[in-house]
């Protein structure tokens, strides 16, 4: 990173092809035989009238140390013959209109802690990592497609806290989240954005700092030793992004140089007022740089092993847009984003947080596609935590809520999520959703995780719904730990951690997850009894599971249902179990009459719990 600044890059940077532009741009050290001689600084400030850089090695004196402008375009740099490593700046811009105004810089790799907004000079290298064996495991594994895929998304402001309300550190987070992660059986954490923002009181969407780790946890060579400790014990890591919009604040991105710059000039195409934030200009080859660059970025020097890109849907059509209309800008950046990531990584995860129908999401670019390889089905999201929210006697009068979903199953590679979004600003928990008393809250609550489980579709799940959370997201404190001392809620933790542990080990499960064969209804269509009942399919015929998921709490002893192929089946799990809290209505085995039910020439009658999920294997001969 000590390269100077190249006409070639200056190209690139401007056509929006310049993928390392956190090379060129921001606060680098200058070395030589290993020894640093001076600190450059490298902006893009286009409409300034002058730039200089400023901190706390001039006592925020501005006008000392005057940048040079390289180009009509409008890059500044400067180079200060002194070592400034963990020296706080910014840039001083006078503006078109003579305004003097202090900016963080939007390269910086790292910033001061909150309230305070300067950057901080900061060396990446250095740190060693020791996720060597994790990255060769993923590079020979099978592609994700056929493999189990469990998130836990986490905030880490508000998943545990210290006695006094402080936050864990990066390092800290490790000892505390890893083995915790491990035990319930996820495959992968998703953090919640990493980016420096302002607000505690937020999920961190509204970023001020896109190469800058928030320094709430410490230091970037922390959050390294975080994601290589999650490496080293098989857990992947990804981060939420926002390439869409981001935070007003006076000291970030916003009217960075006085005018319109990363953002739209169009005050209708700029503001985002759902937010309170501004979009950014896809159109411009700068910020198209600057973003891709962020997302490789992240995968470099950080390791994650993916993006959940988010407000997909803010970022293919313009803003305030009355009817919705299409930004052809935008879907060309998204496309050249997915290119250029999958170029470096192919099996990196690029995950379209996407509420709209927009066709082909998950299609590759070259087929005319927007390029992700997966994207979070709202549609299954929405629909299945309003089936769950009705009565259950009124359940049959929306059956097809849960029904539609296959559909459009497999019309993209899905991520099924019960996510941060549906916990928040009076939506109450995933347990508190449920209808009902207490025990028929948490039997629906083990019925609504079977079915995600179960479901076509990769999984992902927010902190708390794991042990039955009882309250919605409260930033100010951790997740309400105390629960687990109660049976329901430990019961519920032993749950899931079963739940999750089962889907792993049953390759019907997830083998087959993006592809029809993999799903067979047995009867899609028992409205007035609220059951589903189909088969999931992995490779091998012995895989095969047959689902059945009762959704009214009436008690079957003797149910009749259409068996896929005749023999002896064994019930390998139940949601009903004792253990989890249920009511012990299990089945041993059972064995196929030559009954023709359901389209199929054979039949099994069994016992259906309250509430409950059971789950049939071929027996093994």
């Amino acid at each position: 990173m000590d390269q100077t600044i190249s006409d070639f890059d200056i190209h690139l940077f401007h056509e929006g092809t310049l993928y390392n532009a956190h090379h060129t741009f921001g606060a680098h050290l200058e070395k030589q035989k290993k020894k640093v001689t001076g600190t450059r600084f490298t902006v893009w400030a286009p409409h300034a009238q002058a730039v200089s850089v400023t901190g706390s090695f001039t006592n925020w004196e501005t006008g000392k140390y005057e940048m040079t402008r390289v180009n009509q375009e409008g890059i500044w740099t400067c180079t200060i013959d002194r070592d400034l490593t963990g020296e706080m700046y910014k840039y001083a811009i006078t503006t078109a209109s003579g305004d003097l105004i202090l900016k963080s810089d939007p390269y910086a790799f790292h910033s001061e802690l909150r309230p305070q907004t300067a950057s901080v000079v900061y060396d990446l290298s250095g740190y060693k990592w020791g996720d060597q064996l994790y990255r060769q495991r993923v590079r020979k594994r099978r592609p994700i497609y056929e493999r189990p895929l469990s998130i836990y998304e986490l905030h880490l402001n508000s998943w545990k806290q210290k006695e006094d309300g402080s936050y864990f550190t990066y390092r800290e987070y490790a000892d505390e989240l890893i083995p915790y992660v491990k035990e319930h059986g996820f495959t992968h954490i998703e953090l919640l954005p990493l980016t420096e923002h302002p607000l505690d009181a937020s999920w961190g969407y509204q970023g001020t700092g896109y190469f800058s780790p928030t320094s709430r946890f410490g230091t970037p060579h922390d959050l390294m030793y975080l994601i290589d400790r999650c490496h080293q014990e098989d857990i992947g890591v990804l981060m939420d992004w926002v390439p869409g919009h981001f935070c007003k604040d006076s000291h970030g991105l916003y009217m960075f140089d006085g005018e319109p710059l990363y953002e739209y000039d169009s005050f209708n195409d700029r503001e985002n007022h759902e937010w309170g934030t501004a979009n950014f200009n896809l159109a411009k080859g700068e910020v198209r740089s600057f973003l891709i660059s962020n997302a490789l970025y992240w995968m470099h020097f950080y390791r994650i092993d993916g993006l959940r890109v988010d407000a997909v849907a803010n970022i293919i059509y313009w803003a305030n847009s009355e009817p919705e209309t299409a930004n052809p800008y935008a879907t060309e950046f998204l496309q050249e984003l997915n290119k250029a990531v999958f170029k470096e990584n192919p099996r990196f995860l690029m995950m379209a947080e996407d509420s709209t129908d927009w066709p082909g999401v998950t299609k590759p670019v070259h087929e005319g596609g927007l390029g992700f390889n997966y994207k979070w089905n709202m549609g299954w999201m929405n629909d299945v935590l309003d089936y769950m929210e009705y009565p259950p006697f009124e359940r049959r009068h929306h059956h097809h809520k849960l029904t539609f979903s296959l559909v459009y199953a497999y019309s993209e590679n899905y991520i099924l999520p019960l996510s941060h979004d549906e916990v928040v600003h009076g939506k109450r928990s995933l347990l508190h959703k449920m209808p009902g008393e207490y025990w028929e809250k948490f039997a629906q609550w083990r019925l609504l995780l079977s079915y995600l489980i179960t479901h076509p579709g990769k999984k992902l799940l927010f902190m708390g719904g794991e042990f039955a959370q009882f309250d919605e997201w409260k930033y100010v404190q951790g997740l309400d730990w105390f629960l687990k001392d109660y049976d329901a809620h430990h019961q519920a933790d032993h749950f899931s951690k079963e739940l999750m542990d089962f889907y792993q080990n049953h390759k019907a499960l997830h083998e087959f997850d993006h592809d029809p064969q993999g799903f067979e209804w047995i009867d899609a269509d028992n409205a007035e009894q609220s059951i589903y009942s189909f088969i999931r399919k992995g490779k091998r015929k012995s895989d095969t599971l047959m689902v059945i998921c009762n959704f009214t709490n009436v008690t079957y002893d003797h149910f009749e249902i259409g068996a896929p192929f005749e023999g002896r089946w064994e019930e390998v799990f139940s949601s009903d179990l004792q253990q989890f809290g249920g009511t012990n209505l299990l089945n041993q085995s059972a064995v196929t009459e030559e009954k023709p039910l359901h389209n199929k020439k054979q039949s099994l009658t069994v016992k259906i719990p309250p509430f409950g999920v059971t789950i049939w294997k071929p027996a093994k001969k």
